[in-house]
């Protein structure tokens, strides 16, 4: 599988024959002024909550490909509004789309719209089908609702989880938290976007090495082969 990075926690994949595409925050990101967002592809966009930082570019992504919305009941009639289609999901649920199956999954963070609208609770996302199974955690405090996922869900085969601190989990919980989800293949995101999120990158990436798990931290406009 090919993960295509866009800076901060945007991250575009194929499964199941189509393009999903994670957070879209890239035009305002100035790490990510050498992506060119009217070529990113998008049949899907997941959205795990409403802060400016990981919807900005969503609105133009979605009318230019036709891509829908797959978030909170609220995000997703927050979309709507815009004449862009999708699925609206809440925590707990899952749901069989023609790529595979989305679990909406627990996180602990804070939500609300760039116009100020309520964005209900964030979520993350455990995606699985025939070919993979992976979870993307979205912004996330370290949750003993964690443990459920190994439970609930297929083995992962690899784990996209925010390790800058100050807004979400630092490394040091989100190598707690790779225990939790039984995954030991991370790639870490929000990080070094803003100044209250740089992280020393040898430290991180010698912290996980020690505990015997692969951490990439990718650049921007990286495609990363799993």
């Amino acid at each position: 599988m090919k993960i295509t990075y866009y800076g901060h926690s945007a991250f575009g994949l194929e499964m199941g024959g189509k393009n999903l595409l994670f957070d879209p925050f890239i035009s305002p990101n100035p790490m990510a002024a050498e992506i060119d967002i009217n070529k990113i592809p998008a049949d899907y966009l997941l959205i795990s909550h409403g802060h400016q930082d990981h919807v900005a570019d969503a609105e133009r992504i979605a009318k230019r490909t036709g891509a829908g919305v797959i978030s909170s009941f609220e995000i997703f009639t927050w979309f709507n509004q815009m004449e862009i289609g999708g699925h609206p999901m809440n925590t707990g649920g899952k749901y069989t789309f023609d790529f595979g199956t989305v679990k909406a999954v627990s996180a602990i963070h804070s939500s609300v719209l760039p116009d100020g609208t309520y964005g209900a609770n964030p979520m993350g996302f455990v995606i699985w089908n025939d070919e993979a199974c992976f979870y993307y955690a979205g912004d996330t405090a370290l949750t003993m609702d964690m443990k459920l996922i190994p439970m609930t869900c297929p083995k992962l085969d690899f784990a996209v989880l925010p390790i800058g601190d100050n807004f979400t989990m630092g490394y040091e919980d989100a190598l707690i938290a790779s225990d939790f989800i039984g995954c030991d293949t991370i790639i870490g995101v929000h990080f070094d976007t803003f100044g209250y999120i740089k992280i020393d990158h040898n430290e991180v990436l010698k912290a996980f090495a020690e505990r015997g798990k692969k951490l990439i931290l990718p650049s921007v406009g990286e495609v990363i082969q799993l």
